[in-house]
């Protein structure tokens, strides 16, 4: 495998935000808030040159925890030909390594209720209830400390 990850423009993220994470909804809904925000970072990992996967880190404090220094993960996909082969697991990784070196106290995330289990095998752990969002699903916060505090 000839993987790669590197910046892509928001804009590159929209048809596997559509296709994985927004089926069945409009184009639009591909935009997040934030999206051309210059503390905004998107990232896409390549196949042999293909782009297969993608994930998005924006500096946003969740209320609930104190840390100063927090960036959410948003709109990390995987094309469904390309799961299951360790390529999610790589684009976090790569978040959080690129994240320590911003300072970063804490990653958080509104994670799916199907994706908790993938989460919580690299670290992240669950906070609070399960909540809905609207059109998308079943929900849970999942967090993880930078590297150095655990």
């Amino acid at each position: 495998m000839n993987i790669e990850i590197k910046p892509i423009r928001f804009e590159e993220t929209y048809p596997i935000r559509q296709l994985v994470l927004r089926p069945n909804l409009p184009k639009s809904t591909c935009f997040f808030e934030g999206d051309q925000e210059d503390a905004t970072f998107h990232f896409g990992l390549f196949e042999t040159n293909i782009l297969v996967g993608i994930i998005s880190l924006f500096k946003n404090n969740h209320a609930d925890f104190p840390e100063i220094n927090q960036y959410q993960i948003r709109g990390m996909a995987v094309l469904p030909e390309y799961q299951k082969l360790g390529f999610g697991q790589k684009l976090v990784e790569y978040s959080q390594d690129y994240l320590k070196q911003k300072n970063t106290d804490l990653i958080w995330f509104n994670a799916r209720e199907k994706a908790v289990g993938f989460y919580s095998k690299i670290g992240y752990r669950v906070f609070g209830e399960a909540f809905e969002i609207p059109t998308v699903g079943t929900h849970y916060v999942m967090y993880k400390y930078n590297v150095v505090k655990e």
